[in-house]
């Protein structure tokens, strides 16, 4: 049983080691850690406790007090355990319970990819109007650091424009702020002040788009290259086509529950403006010249020409020889003046030739896999999920209507990273729930013992969602990670009582020895459960801060699950076990 119930732990985080990405960047030391710990408890409990015990209590004189007294748990447990095998119905009316409410639980639960954690602090990203110059830019940048300055929460900030904190290059109208905020005991937390500062940016610049998020989840996005938890990317066949539809989106989104308007960015990013010369072959070919003749000669005028290079010690660098400029600054409207040679020797003006277009605010051009894209982005209001709200926005743009004929979009940012996440943590448990169904049959040798041990781990494992609805926690990358862990752990009590039994039923009545192993261990479960859940109320309740929050949807997790597996294991498994005994004496006495 011991070393049953401590391999049953063990393997639930070997299938951890083959994740990739974040989330194992996140638990493979978690994993590596409780295994080593695991290991170094059975080595402690199988060698180096009953050594210390037969050292140090006197067995000819010690008597169990539970069985000396007959304890008031003990009375109750033999009633009620007599009453699931006289009433049956009453296991399968609880269970069905336990699945309805853990059904309903899953329904209303919300979901995210990080647990929320109060840092201390968080990025404020920002974007003044596109081309907007770095005087202005500082000039409302300023207005926003005096909102700073007169917030009571915040301690200090940094700033820069035209870069970001990861180290990466902007805009001149692009950059954020690092607001560090004071002790949280000396302030709300962390999303009020997010949002109160959020809203006086909004109402007293309004000329500012911001987005306010974590500065764990800032990091994480500046990896992925998705920064705001909402990306919507759009793609078409047609490139004109995506910018109208990237401000239809960006209306849409900012409509939707849970979006800060003020935070949704279309994408569309104006670069600058150009001047499109487009020459007619005909009438080249009357002055005698090529449409290749014009362009040769323009770009040589407006650019000059590489005559030669100069042979460096890393690589050949070109020489370019340019004209002294003009006298006077050419504007647009002269470039049509500009002389033209045709290879005859024959002179005559740009306009002769060719039409000139201005092209005012062109689009900076992104591309993905080799297909051109506009990303619309938007933040995530403080009191709403990840997962309830992206289902809000996929609705509207689903919403006939809302997108163009020809235009296709898909989901990316924090989203997507929770898709990938909760994906891989899926596998594990699949694995781990495997990995459980093989060392029993390997322990017992019997499907049947083997198929109720595992049904009430994973009966265990659902009741997860109940505990997270109660507590109002999101079920995020780390309360999936509590789920694999109750397969281990519900599974390593139930081997206990199943041991138990197996012994006792080699010299009793099947049903006999089902409620002596009930009873004999009710005490050792009763207080594995006790000491488990006790260790982990701390981090539960998170009285330490962003540290216990960060694992604090597993500790719930862990603790849901341990609560609903103590009655399973001692009142509902030996019930199903003496009924599946009868039915199958049934069966063969026919």
């Amino acid at each position: 049983p011991l070393l049953g119930s401590s391999l049953a732990t063990l393997i639930v985080f070997m299938p951890l080691a083959f994740l990739s990405g974040i989330t194992g960047a996140f638990f493979k030391f978690l994993s590596l850690t409780m295994a080593s710990a695991l290991i170094v408890s059975f080595i402690l409990a199988a060698l180096i406790v009953p050594l210390l015990v037969r050292a140090s209590v006197d067995f000819g004189l010690w008597r169990d007090p539970a069985q000396a007294r007959g304890s008031r748990l003990a009375r109750w447990h033999g009633r009620v355990l007599s009453g699931t095998f006289t009433r049956p119905w009453l296991i399968a009316a609880s269970v069905l319970a336990l699945i309805a409410a853990g059904l309903t639980a899953y329904r209303h639960v919300g979901t995210g990819f990080l647990p929320r954690m109060d840092e201390g602090g968080f990025v404020l990203d920002y974007q003044t109007a596109p081309g907007t110059s770095l005087t202005e830019s500082n000039r409302e940048l300023e207005q926003v650091e005096d909102i700073l300055h007169a917030d009571p929460a915040v301690y200090t900030y940094s700033r820069r424009t035209g870069a970001g904190l990861g180290g990466d290059l902007k805009e001149a109208y692009q950059g954020d702020f690092f607001i560090r905020l004071i002790a949280a005991s000396r302030r709300p937390d962390l999303w009020t002040v997010m949002d109160r500062i959020a809203d006086r940016i909004a109402s007293q610049v309004p000329g500012i788009t911001f987005d306010p998020h974590q500065l764990l989840d800032d990091m994480i996005g500046d990896m992925v290259g998705r920064p705001q938890p909402v990306v919507i990317q759009l793609s078409a066949k047609d490139p004109d086509a995506l910018v109208p539809a990237a401000r239809a989106v960006a209306a849409a989104v900012a409509k939707a529950p849970g979006i800060v308007p003020d935070s949704v960015d279309s994408g569309v990013i104006p670069a600058g403006d150009a001047l499109e010369v487009h020459v007619d072959p005909a009438a080249a070919a009357a002055q005698g010249a090529t449409v290749k003749d014009v362009q040769d000669q323009i770009e040589r005028y407006l650019y000059g020409a590489v005559v030669t290079r100069y042979v460096g010690a890393v690589e050949d660098v070109g020489v370019r020889l340019r004209l002294d400029p003009a006298a006077r600054a050419i504007y647009r409207d002269d470039l049509g003046e500009l002389l033209v040679r045709s290879p005859s020797g024959r002179l005559f003006p740009l306009r002769a030739v060719a039409r000139i277009d201005y092209v005012s605010g062109q689009p900076e051009i992104t591309r993905d896999n080799l297909a051109q894209v506009v990303d619309v982005t938007a933040e995530i209001e403080g009191g709403h999920d990840l997962g309830t709200t992206l289902a809000a926005v996929k609705r509207l743009l689903d919403r006939p209507g809302t997108l163009p004929p020809g235009i296709d979009y898909s989901v990316g940012g924090e989203y997507e990273q929770q898709q990938i996440a909760f994906a891989g943590m899926v596998k594990v448990f699949l694995a781990a729930a495997v990995a459980e169904l093989i060392l029993l049959l390997f322990l017992y040798n019997e499907i049947r013992l083997a198929a109720v041990i595992l049904c009430s781990a994973l009966l265990s494992s659902g009741a997860v969602f109940i505990g997270l609805w109660i507590t109002g926690t999101e079920f995020n990358i780390t309360a999936m990670m509590g789920m694999v862990m109750i397969v281990g752990i519900a599974t390593e009590m139930a081997i206990f009582f199943a041991s138990e039994y197996r012994s006792l039923a080699a010299t009793l009545e099947r049903d006999v020895a089902l409620r002596r192993a009930a009873l004999n261990r009710l005490r050792p479960i009763t207080m594995s459960t006790l000491a488990m859940i006790l260790a982990l109320l701390p981090l539960g309740a998170a009285i330490s801060g962003s540290g216990d929050q960060m694992l604090q949807p597993l500790a719930i997790a862990i603790i849901s699950g341990m609560i609903v597996q103590l009655p399973l294991v001692l009142l509902a498994m030996p019930a199903v076990l003496g009924l599946m005994g009868r039915g199958r004496r049934g069966a063969r006495n026919t």
